[in-house]
């Protein structure tokens, strides 16, 4: 009996001993009462995510078309860059004659309308101190970022191309009626100005509302002055025409947006 009891006991001490010699758990920098220390440490976040983590730093930069960044927006600019240094160098004459050949006036729209829609759209009314210039490379820039550079021009041209031809269909309308003289058929009309004002519209879009409605009330207000003055009142409308075609456009250009998230992801 006493060696049975000794058997018993001896096991009984081994695994004392065995669970004496095991390690403990590393719970030194745990508090009693805190259960969620228990679990196991969260990674830390690698040093890339890190610095995407959080909203990313204003690039002065990015505001401004490059040729990697925005290349159809750096194209189009390099281009009237180059027509805006002829018109500034060139002979009267010959700026003349090649401004005359892309304007889009009833004449021109009548014959050959595909082509001077194109061309007209290569000049800057005003040269490059135009204003419009500014707003351009901004505005373009933006809304290549954000949609594409070929959904970018598309908004552009849909401004241009329809507020020309309300304007210049206008026209045409009050020379026949007889409250035109028949030389209004031939008005010089080109620039970019329609199709800026319809990328400011679109982009208003794409903004948060604390600078959407800044954006569209100072716009639009410069607009609405311009018209009042009456000094240019069918280029004037063609503004207005064209801001609201890039308005309209907010269905569009927020899909296309989503779109180019999904296909970035």
């Amino acid at each position: 009996m006493k060696r049975k009891e000794h058997l018993t006991v001896e096991p009984a001490a081994t695994a004392d001993a065995h669970s004496l010699a095991a390690p403990l758990p590393e719970v030194s920098d745990l508090l009693d009462g805190l259960p969620r220390q228990r679990g196991p440490a969260a990674a830390p976040a690698p040093v890339g995510a890190r610095r995407t983590a959080g909203p990313s730093l204003l690039r002065p930069w990015r505001l401004l078309p490059t040729p990697t960044g925005t290349p159809v927006t750096f194209g189009y600019a390099a281009v009237l860059a180059v027509t805006s240094l002829v018109a500034a160098c060139a002979s009267p004459a010959l700026v003349n004659a090649l401004q005359q050949g892309s304007s889009t006036d009833v004449a021109h729209l009548v014959r050959t309308p595909v082509l001077v829609l194109l061309a007209s759209a290569l000049w800057v009314a005003g040269g490059l101190v135009s204003p419009y210039v500014l707003c351009f490379l901004l505005v373009l820039t933006a809304l290549e970022r954000r949609i594409g550079g070929a959904r970018a021009i598309v908004v552009f041209l849909l401004g241009h191309v329809l507020a020309t031809l309300a304007t210049e269909g206008s026209v045409g309308l009050a020379v026949l009626a007889g409250h035109l003289p028949d030389s209004s058929l031939h008005r010089l009309d080109y620039g970019i100005s329609f199709g800026v004002a319809a990328a400011v519209g679109a982009l208003a879009g794409l903004l948060g509302p604390w600078l959407r409605w800044p954006l569209l009330i100072l716009f639009g207000g410069m607009l609405v002055e311009d018209l009042i003055e009456f000094t240019d009142p069918m280029t004037n409308w063609g503004h207005l025409i064209s801001l609201s075609i890039g308005i309209a456009t907010w269905p569009l250009v927020r899909r296309w947006r989503h779109e180019g998230w999904a296909a970035r992801s």
